[in-house]
């Protein structure tokens, strides 16, 4: 017999965590050549950033370059 998984949080917690990502965040999905994932990721830790705040940083600074 399979016991369950056990979640961190009841599901009205997740059900809120939801609702707040559905209410403040968008995703946007990006494709990167074969090995530049780790690239990007070694090169996000060594700025101490997530992955994440290294694209979004990354954008903002080319945008306000360009401008």
């Amino acid at each position: 017999m399979t016991e369950e998984k056990k979640s961190r949080y009841t599901e009205a917690q997740a059900k809120a965590a939801r609702k707040y990502l559905k209410e403040t965040v968008e995703d946007i999905k990006i494709r990167v050549p074969k090995g530049q994932k780790a690239v990007i990721k070694a090169h996000a830790d060594r700025q101490q950033e997530s992955m994440n705040q290294f694209v979004i940083r990354a954008i903002n600074e080319t945008m306000e370059r360009d401008r």
